[in-house]
């Protein structure tokens, strides 16, 4: 059976994209170019922010996702436009775009108080709207694609918020942006001058830091905190947490290995504790209710 191609009504512009200025603002966050069907159709189902164009390449087979990112430009009056492939991937600036690119306002950091109030004596720590702090602090991860598989598993795990260093790490470029495949769309990100005294602002507020080491003194299974308002660090590709930030940690945690391997990924790594630390958060909130 024949497959499938995209509606002809998207094609009825077609023209070669117009490219975009690859610097992001300076001091920003950066997201104004979004590839990949994921990415571009939770872009447009947020509605966080102002969506300028978005660009599909001709002789697509049709896919409930495609489907889904026509049907949300259409009703929120993004203009649509087709182009080759060729002239697509001339644009994108990530490695698999899935045909399709959009252009957008960039995503606007917030303060680290939107994601965890000033509660002096107060009781626990709590977000702006009463939740449970659980944050990702993510120190000098340089790869696009594991700052974005960061934030996607943070996403998945229930995370309240991330908190990104201004300097020294990568921040939403489209790569990123693929491999988070929409979680930005949904995550409210801080960025700082620095993760040390973050870390330290996170702690007057009643939030635990807990670094993931493999030399950490905690194993991530016996952690007794999981359940407490917490932000869980993540250190570069290869080195890890920096000095300082090791310092500045309230409980430094280990993830138990069972292979002849010493130390795992960076982005895997925050996943295995993301989701370790998120059952724990889930079992005892069914066990309170």
């Amino acid at each position: 059976m024949p497959s499938r191609r995209a509606p002809r009504a998207v094609a009825l512009h077609a023209a070669r994209p117009r490219r975009l200025r690859n610097d992001r603002a300076e001091g920003g966050l950066g997201g104004e170019q979004v590839e990949g069907r994921r990415a571009v159709r939770e872009l447009l189902a947020a509605g966080r922010r102002a969506v300028r164009e978005v660009v599909i390449a001709e002789g697509q087979d049709a896919s409930t996702l495609l489907d889904e990112v026509i049907a949300l430009a259409r009703a929120a009056r993004v203009p649509l436009r087709s182009a080759s492939p060729l002239d697509l991937r001339a644009v994108a600036r990530s490695e698999t775009p899935q045909g399709v690119v959009a252009w957008a306002a960039p995503v606007e950091p917030v303060e680290l108080d939107a994601l965890v109030t000033e509660n002096p004596g107060r009781g626990p720590a709590r977000t702006p709207d009463g939740a449970v702090p659980f944050i990702v602090v993510v120190g000098e991860v340089t790869d696009p694609r594991n700052l974005g598989a960061v934030l996607r598993s943070a996403l998945g795990a229930g995370a309240t918020g991330v908190v990104l260093a201004r300097r020294r790490t990568t921040h939403l470029t489209p790569s990123a942006l693929k491999a988070a495949a929409g979680a930005v769309e949904h995550l409210p990100i801080a960025l700082v001058p620095g993760i040390g005294p973050a870390l330290t602002a996170l702690s007057a507020r009643g939030v635990w830091t807990v670094g993931l080491d493999p030399e950490g003194e905690r194993v991530l299974d016996e952690l007794e905190i999981a359940t407490e308002p917490l932000a869980i660090v993540v250190g570069a590709e290869g080195r890890g947490l920096a000095p300082l930030v090791k310092k500045r940690c309230d409980i430094r945690c280990r993830i138990p290995l069972y292979g002849p391997v010493e130390s795992l990924n960076v982005s895997v790594a925050a996943a295995v504790a993301l989701f370790a630390i998120a059952s724990r958060r889930h079992d005892a909130g069914h066990r309170a209710g």
